[in-house]
């Protein structure tokens, strides 16, 4: 079929450059036939296919139209999985982007207007693709009366334009179609490429209302050199190869790249739901995956003359299981061998994060690998899950084994940039593009396996074993500056942590004048006299509470609010911010100072400082012993000044900040 007849008329009315859609007395509507082009089907291309009525439709001379008098629904999963079935027109056309007209012959209250298996409300929907709102939604559908338009990128040979009722009994119609291609984009002359990041949970771009939870792609960003490569993460909780592309994520990079630019691809975690029969869910059987991979991601990417290369998502881990040796978690779904065997039979580059993955957990043991999960105890962080806050230990009751902390994000950056080094130099080209974008110290720390130049925060004492417990902590405050390394590279965390020391760290922490602790005694630093300086820290650096106290307090997360994960969902829910048990249940504060007794217990009531006896990681539960008696040790010095720096922060901005403002 010629690009003059992919505009279709569906009334009597001749219109020019339009082919007619006759419909038959006698046989109806035209259905499709591959020889011809076009016509209507009873499935689309969706998956799994989606029923429609192609038998029922009529014609009165000003469109095709079809009444349907029942719907379906899930019950329990009405928004997930439902059809309300409707007509859907096929059209014959290759891999490209095109800019889609459709008029619709009933009225827009009536009609839902969608293209081959996306979700029509989503299509429409302002917002943003990030946690931070740095990536504004600018390709949606736009409707105007009876008329949608929509530029869609096509992975497929085929294009279904769907025409669904909103109502009962309510019929809606079909007037004209019109797709017009769009070609590629090409770079403008002396700009540079991009790499576009499209993955699930555990690549995303955190903010800090989430601390500690980050993703490899907001680290991965920061090796590469911004004067040769931009990058920009596009990846989001909760997706898969299915729901990004029926939410107009992939659409929405697709049509925002240009002709040489990179997509890094990760999905699999969230492909293992068990809910691939759902029209508007997130999993994928085998078959599904393998289908979006080769026949609507690739096919579609390189439409837009852009070129993808796909990373095989790292394994879960069981964080409540003893001493382990790691093995794939991979065992029913084998996502990353499916993909690896399929990214070869493509010739695409292909970066093995999933095996990887495991050597690291393998070689820095179980200890370590639990510590850079989500494993959150009582006053680790204010930040909070779809539960509620973290502040009393994790709200799931569990340590989670899928969503990790910044330490381990990179890890994995590390891992990946290392992995498309040694792709290059083993004759991959795509790789060896990317590689060159990468900061020399970076290729240079991958050929040596000293990584010490670009991690500086990294210890040799807290890495493998139980002093990696606040590893995540450690090398953040290092990394801001605040605590240091000896000459030998240790942090020494069973070390006495100094009054001084602490007072010193906290004050260039929250920029505070180190003046307001005054009257404090030197030398070891002990729990009520850390208790002391907390609260004076508060109160010059916060004039009200912090959101983590107030907006996010008890405040759970349901699905379909923005940033919404089900890898993050459990029965607990408005879990609390504030300490579970209160200060007149602790048992021991009659050997409090008498001096600094009212100072303590408002950093206790504020959640400033917690109980560090009884509590446990990967459990909401606090203890009823303050200690204040006893000295704290740099470990849990880290422990409480990373509390303090991610309450200070604005709960909206992305939480991998590497240097004090």
């Amino acid at each position: 079929m010629t690009e003059l007849v992919r505009k279709f008329n569906f009334t009597d009315r001749p219109k020019p450059g339009y082919r007619s859609v006759v419909h038959d007395e006698n046989n109806g509507a035209p259905l499709y036939d591959p020889a011809v082009g076009y016509g209507f089907v009873d499935e689309t291309c969706a998956l799994p296919p989606r029923s429609v009525h192609a038998g029922g439709i009529t014609s009165d001379g000003t469109g095709f139209y079809l009444t349907d008098t029942a719907f379906e629904a899930e019950q329990g999963f009405e928004g997930d999985h439902y059809n309300r079935y409707g007509m859907a027109f096929r059209i014959d056309a290759p891999p490209g982007a095109y800019r889609i007209r459709v008029n619709t012959a009933s009225e827009a209250e009536h009609t839902t207007v969608s293209v081959s298996g996306m979700h029509a409300d989503r299509l429409v929907q302002d917002g943003y693709w990030d946690a931070a709102k740095r990536l504004p939604i600018r390709f949606k559908a736009d409707r105007a009366g009876r008329e949608w338009t929509y530029t869609y990128v096509n992975g497929l040979n085929t294009i279904d334009i769907e025409i669904e009722p909103s109502t009962v009994g309510v019929p809606v119609g079909l007037e004209e179609i019109a797709l017009e291609p769009v070609p590629p984009q090409e770079r403008a002359a002396g700009s540079i490429p991009t790499i576009f990041l499209l993955g699930d949970s555990t690549v995303k771009t955190y903010t800090f209302d989430e601390a500690p939870m980050s993703g490899w792609g907001q680290i991965i960003g920061a090796l590469f050199d911004p004067g040769h490569v931009n990058v920009v993460n596009y990846s989001m909780g909760g997706r898969s190869f299915k729901n990004s592309y029926w939410e107009g994520r992939l659409n929405e990079i697709l049509l925002a790249g240009r002709v040489g630019d990179y997509i890094l691809i990760q999905f699999g975690h969230n492909d293992e739901s068990y809910d691939e029969h759902r029209r508007f869910g997130r999993g994928s059987s085998e078959a599904m995956y393998e289908t979006y991979m080769t026949e609507i991601y690739l096919p579609a990417i390189r439409s837009r003359g852009m070129i993808p290369v796909m990373v095989t998502p790292m394994s879960r881990v069981d964080g409540d299981a003893p001493a382990q040796v790691f093995t794939n978690s991979f065992v029913v779904r084998k996502f990353p061998a499916l993909m690896k065997r399929l990214a070869e039979a493509a010739g695409i580059t292909l970066i093995d994060l999933n095996t990887e993955s495991l050597k690291y957990y393998n070689e820095i043991g179980t200890d370590a690998t639990t510590a850079v999960f989500m494993s959150i105890e009582a006053g680790e962080t204010p930040g909070k899950t779809n539960d509620g806050s973290y502040a009393n230990g994790h709200p799931a009751n569990k340590i989670d084994g899928t969503h990790y902390k910044e330490a381990l994000a990179k890890q994995f950056a590390r891992i990946v940039a290392t992995g498309i080094i040694g792709e290059g130099q083993a004759g991959d080209r795509t790789a060896a593009a990317i590689a060159s974008y990468l900061h020399s110290g970076v290729r240079r720390a991958a050929s040596t396996g000293d990584w010490s130049a670009i991690f500086p925060e990294m210890t040799g004492d807290t890495t493998v074993g139980e002093d990696a417990y606040y590893r995540n902590q450690i090398e953040k405050l290092i990394q801001l500056g605040v605590m240091g390394k000896d000459r030998n590279g240790n942090f020494r965390p069973r070390e006495t942590m100094t009054a001084k020391a602490f007072i010193h760290a906290l004050s260039r922490l929250l920029d505070v004048s180190m003046t307001i602790f005054s009257g404090y005694p030197e030398g070891e630093l002990k729990r009520e006299t850390m208790g002391a300086i907390l609260a004076d820290a508060y109160r010059a650096s916060f004039a009200e509470k912090p959101k983590f106290m107030t907006d996010y307090n008890g405040t759970a997360v349901v699905p379909g609010d923005p940033g919404y994960d089900s890898n993050l969902d459990s029965d607990t829910k408005n879990a609390m911010y504030y300490p579970l048990v209160s200060f007149r249940q602790l048992s021991d504060t009659a050997a409090i100072d008498p001096g600094l007794m009212a100072k303590v217990k408002e950093a206790y009531e504020l959640g400033l400082i917690r109980s560090e006896e009884g509590i446990a990681r990967g459990r909401m539960k606090n203890g009823t012993e303050l200690e204040p008696k006893a000295v704290v040790t740099r470990a849990k010095a880290a422990k409480a000044l990373y509390f303090m720096w991610v309450l200070a922060q604005n709960v909206q901005e992305e939480n991998h900040a590497s240097s004090l403002k």
